[in-house]
């Protein structure tokens, strides 16, 4: 079993999500917050309904939204989702935690998109009603939306499950991921300015 070591909340690092543990947190999860950068720097999110396709994120919103021109003149973006945003629709037993992803983002406004794309999300957000499912979709199928998929480039991903069954003491070593730089090297360096001994 692992051992649990003095600086173990400080390493998170090591709870990563298997590619079929973060398909389902990605498939599931209700919200998603969108991040990008305005023009002067300032970093911004906002919370939308998403579907996972395709090995991407997708989403919409209305093609006047400060958002889209910014991420037109910069398409790096980041989108987090949290276990937290479970809907009805969550399998038992679900992952619980959050991924980050990073991506470059691409605008979509052809109709094979919409075609797809619109129903997916009406279903996604009206799982047991039909009525709201066709009342969704109608609201979404308008002239000034438009649809961004974020390919992701990077995950920064945290297993809560995984981290809670680590700190009992009931996770093989073999579960756990290796320390990314920020634990493995950075995390030190920080000790070492405020006078702490270095973490194993």
């Amino acid at each position: 079993m692992a051992k649990v070591q003095t600086t173990e909340h400080e390493v998170v690092s090591i709870y990563p999500f298997t590619d079929e543990e973060r398909n389902t947190l990605l498939s599931h999860a209700g919200e998603a917050v969108l991040m990008w950068a305005t023009k002067d720097g300032w970093p911004v999110g906002v919370t939308h309904a998403f579907v996972w396709h395709d090995g991407k994120v997708w989403l919409t919103f209305a093609a006047h939204r400060h958002r889209a021109a910014a991420i037109k003149r910069d398409p790096r973006v980041s989108v987090n989702v949290s276990s937290e945003s479970y809907g009805a629709t969550a399998p038992e037993g679900a992952v619980t935690g959050a991924i980050t992803v990073k991506g470059r983002a691409e605008f979509h406004d052809d109709d094979a998109t919409k075609k797809w794309f619109y129903p997916a999300l009406s279903k996604k957000v009206n799982p047991n009603s039909a009525d709201g499912e066709a009342f969704f979709n109608r609201l979404l199928d308008t002239p000034l939306r438009t649809i961004i998929s974020v390919t992701p480039e990077k995950f920064i991903m945290y297993n809560s499950g995984l981290a809670n069954r680590h700190m009992a003491g009931t996770v093989d070593e073999s579960e756990l991921g290796d320390r990314l730089t920020s634990d493995a090297q950075r995390m030190n360096k920080e000790r070492e300015k405020r006078g702490l001994p270095p973490a194993e």
